[in-house]
């Protein structure tokens, strides 16, 4: 199932955040617990627009009910996201260490992100789509890309990681675990932003449960089009500065 995702080079929304069981896997199509990382046990799919009518949600500490829109905790060590209410979600507001981190809720652009494609594809990424964050339990910066199964965990050559930052200093603001660099190439496209790390596996959500077949079918393109549309119209431009190279 994940060779469909190749075609992405060249292509021709229940009552609570619901549960998928989108594991986290490693390069080479294990689950990633087999290489010592705990998949994401709780990453969700955030539910639609029409079914949010039905008032289920809870927080996961406090079981507190939860409005449509809430906040979201990354758990650092298990790298889970958990749903929490504003004053579970607060406590952990600016909090650098622990076990679990705030997710921030501003989307940045990046319209001056400077890459070629020779440099894209030293990243050794199969598809065109793909999000990089780093993560301080493991300490090092990983690389997801979306597919039918889950989250798939790319090898991230550490030298390419490192130019790509001389290039973009602004990838130096990404907070750790909670915010990460999403990148669109697929076709036309060339955007590039910094965004809560939940909008990353909100995508992936989309994707595992649209996709259908060899080519996705127009269902899942239209999700991932419209999801899109509506982080641009969301995301901020970011001022990027001129790298040093003295």
């Amino acid at each position: 199932m994940l060779l469909a995702l190749n075609c992405w080079r060249q292509p021709s929304a229940t009552s609570r955040c619901p549960i998928m069981a989108h594991p986290l896997r490693s390069p080479h199509g294990a689950v990633a617990s087999a290489r010592g990382f705990t998949p994401f046990a709780t990453l969700r799919r955030f539910a639609s627009p029409r079914e949010a009518a039905r008032p289920e949600k809870r927080c996961e500490l406090c079981s507190t009910a939860l409005a449509h829109e809430h906040r979201h905790l990354f758990e650092v060590e298990n790298r889970n996201i958990v749903c929490a209410c504003d004053a579970c979600a607060l406590r952990f507001q600016a909090v650098a260490e622990g076990r679990f981190k705030l997710i921030p809720r501003d989307a940045h652009a990046l319209p001056g992100f400077r890459i070629g494609d020779a440099e894209w594809e030293n990243l050794a990424l199969p598809i065109n789509l793909a999000f990089f964050f780093f993560h301080s339990h493991s300490k090092k910066v990983t690389a997801f890309y979306p597919s039918p199964a889950g989250a798939t965990e790319s090898l991230l050559p550490l030298s390419a990681w490192q130019r790509l930052v001389e290039d973009n200093p602004a990838l130096l603001r990404m907070e750790p675990d909670v915010e990460a660099l999403l990148v669109n190439r697929v076709a036309s496209a060339r955007d590039y932003y910094i965004v809560p790390i939940d909008l990353c596996f909100e995508l992936v959500g989309l994707i595992r449960t649209h996709w259908k077949g060899f080519s996705g079918g127009e269902a899942a393109w239209r999700e991932i089009n419209d999801f899109f549309t509506r982080l641009n119209q969301r995301a901020q431009p970011l001022e990027e500065q001129e790298p040093d190279r003295a």
